[in-house]
């Protein structure tokens, strides 16, 4: 196992196929040294591709020398080979580029997964923006898209939290709030299909809507009457009630 030192050797240009994403994903490094000894080394991955990634290690092997990996969360092992030692411009060791014998897809885990399907959506709504679409249907795909985003980010956070022994409890009333806001976004968005009459009684769901709005109204009074009753917040209660009866009376000219 190599070690930094004051003369480093020269640095090899990496020949990428493929963007690397972000992650934190633990692993394991197998190398075998000429006299047949096998040493074992922790690392982390922070860079990855489906092709290879970039390792955080304390010491780190030879360049051109054949590691084996197993990624500690999935068990999965593959073997690699040690491309590049990446350092700063003082010569300070940034990471430990490796490439995977064999392409894979899956090796690193979720988090590299979800990062790359976020990357994937972006270019998808790039391309169908150059591409003359209805603009409510390309407000209908970003949106989506972004709930999507934020959806994943949560998921990557809540395991890398875990990963570092963080506290996750924070991470789930985030997606109470982005699930909030998308619902918010939702209802404002089918008050105006009422509104312009594109929503029937005919429109498959609706009574399953209606009960469901239900549903959540009579949670909402109880938890606004209480917080009246500790706030004086009447005014807001009011305005509440106003928007509920409109939306009521919307969805019951609909189903006339």
């Amino acid at each position: 196992m190599d070690k930094a030192t004051a003369n480093p050797p020269p640095r090899k240009a990496e020949h990428r196929r493929s963007n690397r994403f972000p992650v934190v994903v633990p692993v394991e490094v197998k190398c075998h040294e000429p006299s047949g000894v096998t040493i074992k080394k922790a690392a982390q991955a922070k860079e990855v591709n489906a092709e290879g990634g970039l390792l955080d290690m304390k010491t780190y092997p030879d360049v051109g020398s054949q590691i084996e990996l197993t990624n500690l969360l999935s068990t999965e092992s593959a073997q690699a080979r040690v491309v590049a030692i990446r350092r700063s411009q003082k010569g300070a060791v940034l990471g430990v580029a490796v490439e995977l014998l064999v392409p894979n897809e899956t090796f690193w885990g979720l988090n590299f997964r979800l990062r790359r399907a976020s990357a994937e959506l972006v270019k998808l709504e790039q391309g169908i923006k150059s591409g003359g679409i209805n603009p409510r249907i390309l407000r209908e795909f970003r949106d989506s898209v972004d709930y999507v985003r934020k959806t994943a980010w949560a998921v990557q956070e809540w395991q890398e939290r875990q990963l570092q022994q963080r506290n996750t409890s924070t991470v789930l009333p985030l997606l109470t709030v982005e699930r909030i806001r998308r619902a918010t976004q939702l209802s404002n968005a089918i008050t105006m299909d009422l509104a312009a009459h594109e929503v029937t009684c005919e429109t498959p769901g609706i009574e399953d809507l209606f009960r469901a709005i239900e549903r959540v109204y009579q949670n909402l009074l109880s938890l606004f009457k209480n917080h009246e009753t500790q706030y004086r917040m009447g005014g807001f209660f009011r305005k509440l009630f106003l928007r509920r009866t409109r939306l009521m009376r919307r969805v019951s000219d609909a189903s006339v």
